[in-house]
């Protein structure tokens, strides 16, 4: 007793025409533990899996976190989704579905959250940003995320440049030996579009400095107003982002569903005998 199935919980049409059915089930299958072994792999450079304490020890965002959870999720789904529709198994397959809508409703009630409570999201984005601030030079893959965000959004620190005050090695207290103190990392400064070498001690004592002249050396604007304002500006695209996967989620959901469907329509028309399955009559 077979069911028509595929690896593939999506119809054809969201193929590339011409594409081989099997590469696309073989991506599916490989994408997840592709971002869990990146993840694995950069905890193992940085010594973490020998020494599982100093995920806790980081003040701030590790950002393998993202590859490790976001491939730890995709390989559950992909894993439920795949042997699921192959082996016919309707267990994996309402796994899959749930697992699928529990994403999309926590999608939808962080989305809407967001929205009635910007106060506070502001806040909590604030505290979050500080944090990692503090930890700037705890972990050389923190260091490099807030490094990005700041030249990508050319801003500087949660709310401005004083928030580096909250970094041992930035801070203006007089028992700070740092030749960094009352800086600020170099993503914050003003690039100049000639210069062809990174300065990267550019911003050395700037915040000695009365603010209007740290304006033309660094960027004074808090990187979370700056990304309310990249939030606005992109608006739609953003929103778009967001519809198209959350679409992909119900559509699969859907097809999830329809496929059990299916293989239980299949399986009432069979009856087992000892010698296997036979079609009722």
């Amino acid at each position: 007793m077979r069911a028509e199935s595929s690896c593939v919980l999506f119809p054809d049409v969201f193929l590339v025409h011409g594409m081989d059915p099997g590469t696309w089930r073989r991506l599916q299958q490989v994408l997840g533990a592709l971002f869990l072994a990146i993840g694995l792999w950069a905890w193992g450079e940085k010594g973490v899996l020998s020494n599982i304490s100093a995920l806790t020890d980081l003040g701030g965002l590790d950002p393998v976190w993202l590859f490790v959870v976001v491939g730890g999720i995709m390989s559950v789904l992909g894993f439920a989704g795949c042997i699921g529709a192959l082996r016919e198994n309707t267990f994996l397959l309402k796994f899959f579905s749930v697992f699928l809508g529990l994403i999309f409703f926590l999608e939808l009630a962080t989305g809407i959250l967001a929205f009635v409570f910007k106060d506070w999201i502001r806040d909590q984005l604030n505290l979050f940003i500080n944090n990692n601030v503090k930890a700037y030079r705890d972990d050389i893959d923190l260091q490099n995320l807030i490094d990005f965000a700041q030249e990508y959004w050319s801003c500087c620190g949660a709310r401005g440049p004083n928030d580096w005050n909250l970094n041992i090695y930035f801070n203006c207290t007089d028992v700070n030996p740092s030749r960094e103190r009352c800086g600020v990392p170099f993503s914050c400064c003003v690039r100049d579009p000639v210069e062809d070498v990174l300065n990267t001690q550019c911003g050395y004592d700037v915040r000695l400095k009365l603010e209007l002249e740290q304006q033309g050396f660094i960027h004074t604007k808090g990187c979370v107003g700056q990304f309310e304002k990249w939030l606005q500006d992109n608006l739609i695209i953003v929103a778009g982002i967001f519809v198209g996967i959350a679409l992909l989620q119900i559509f699969g959901i859907c097809l999830a569903q329809n496929l059990v469907s299916d293989i239980k329509a299949v399986k009432a028309n069979w009856i087992k005998h000892d010698d296997g399955y036979r079609l009722l009559k």
